[in-house]
């Protein structure tokens, strides 16, 4: 037998993808940091950047076979506030502050949606039915492209310098609409929900690539153009999940008409 008593700790491939979460945790306090000082251009980077580390952790996590229920508790506290919470601050910093009456209700709408999605979406998670998730569906709009959404006033007002896109007036009901679009029931495409056919793949890579060097060179135009093309693309993916859910009930459908009604 040993002298020396087994060492047990966490490996360090379990370690990375929470160091990972926990820097995006980071990242999106840090854009409240920005907003407070009203270096507003710097506070939407930091939130940009706690969505692509959000992006990377769970693939991270499955890559080095690290999936854990600690890391997946805390990736959801981490988007409740970098998605939630601090876009919800720098929103209110910015604009709503500014709105006579339910500015900050408004700001708080932002932030309780997001906690109630991620909440729903923690509860649902080991169900046994979830249409959605089954077919390669999220249900309602995630909090990362919540969050993207919710700053498209602030896009606009970066992008032309217009005071209108500041006015509490547009920005409190869109604040609304978007907290409304968070916590719906509507199903919205998915990453496991796209398909690139063979043939497409190196223009695929390429659209990336040309992605990547706009977000370089002209980021809140790209932001901007991306996340209208979300909003633009919510009806394509209702209509492709009805599609889907009419397929999956024929079969059902034909297999209760070809059995014999049983005899009392």
């Amino acid at each position: 037998m040993s002298d020396f008593p087994e060492r047990r700790g966490l490996p360090f491939r379990a370690f990375v993808p929470n160091a990972v979460t926990a820097l995006a945790l980071c990242f999106g306090l840090t854009g409240v940091r920005f907003a407070i000082g009203e270096e507003w251009e710097k506070a939407l980077a930091a939130i940009v950047v706690a969505g692509v580390l959000d992006g990377m952790d769970g693939r991270i996590a499955r890559a080095l076979r690290a999936q854990s229920k600690f890391g997946a508790e805390l990736d959801s506290l981490s988007d409740n506030i970098a998605f939630g919470t601090a876009p919800a601050l720098i929103v209110f910093l910015w604009s709503l502050q500014f709105a006579p009456k339910f500015g900050w209700t408004a700001a708080l709408a932002l932030a309780v949606c997001c906690a109630l999605r991620l909440a729903r979406f923690n509860a649902r998670i080991d169900a046994d039915d979830q249409p959605h998730k089954s077919a390669g569906f999220n249900t309602g709009v995630p909090a990362p492209a919540g969050a993207g959404l919710a700053f498209v006033p602030i896009f606009l007002w970066l992008i032309t310098g217009s005071e209108l896109f500041r006015s509490w007036t547009l920005v409190l009901p869109w604040t609304l609409f978007i907290a409304l679009l968070m916590i719906s029931s509507l199903p919205t495409y998915s990453w496991s929900s796209i398909r690139i056919r063979q043939g497409w793949r190196l223009f695929a890579l390429a659209g990336v690539a040309l992605l990547g060097a706009a977000l370089i060179n002209e980021p809140w135009i790209t932001l901007l153009v991306v996340s209208l093309l979300y909003l633009a693309m919510l009806p394509f993916s209702i209509a492709s999940y009805s599609r889907v859910k009419r397929r999956r009930a024929s079969p059902a459908v034909h297999a209760s008409a070809a059995t014999p009604d049983s005899v009392g």
